[in-house]
């Protein structure tokens, strides 16, 4: 990797077609994308939808990655991802083969239409939350300036069991 290296956490998840096999495969292309460099994966959960609940159960992960994309690069990396997995918007919140979401970017904050960090969610979704402590305590990530991230996961309430880990190793 060339250039400014930075840090970001990407939500992930999947529900529809093979779940593990679309998880691993878009892990796959991230670490082969020349951009991103080191790639620490969360412990898989299987979670029930949000929003629309007539859907399949998700699994869901946090990658945490250092990057030299910005931001608004990164994310449309992301949802390019998506659609190589043939992800396809037609519902919001609706089942999908592909969910990938910049949760957080290293000294970035936004608020577009076309992206906002951190995201505006995701400290009030356990199939983020819980994933997300665990890449956090990975000694990558171990650093100042995810402080503020860890104290505002620590301030919440202590995470109920809606989700169930995955024994199957999603990683490739």
């Amino acid at each position: 990797m060339n250039g400014r290296v930075r840090q970001a956490f990407v939500g992930a998840g999947a529900n529809l077609g093979d779940r593990v096999a679309t998880l691993r495969g878009a892990i796959e292309r991230l670490r082969a994308n020349p951009d991103i460099g080191a790639l620490e994966v969360s412990p898989v959960y299987e979670t029930s939808p949000v929003g629309v609940l007539d859907q399949p159960r998700f699994l869901n992960l946090v990658l945490g990655l250092e990057t030299t994309y910005e931001p608004e690069a990164l994310l449309l990396a992301l949802q390019d991802l998506e659609l190589q997995f043939g992800r396809v918007r037609t519902v919001r919140w609706g089942p999908r083969t592909l969910d990938l979401d910049l949760l957080a970017f290293e000294g970035e904050t936004w608020r577009t239409s076309f992206l906002q960090l951190p995201h505006p969610r995701m400290l009030e979704r356990e199939f983020v939350t819980v994933p997300l402590r665990a890449v956090l305590n990975q000694p990558r990530f171990l650093r100042p300036c995810w402080d503020n991230l860890r104290r505002q996961l620590e301030a919440l309430p202590t995470p109920v069991p809606p989700w169930i880990p995955v024994p199957e190793r999603v990683v490739p």
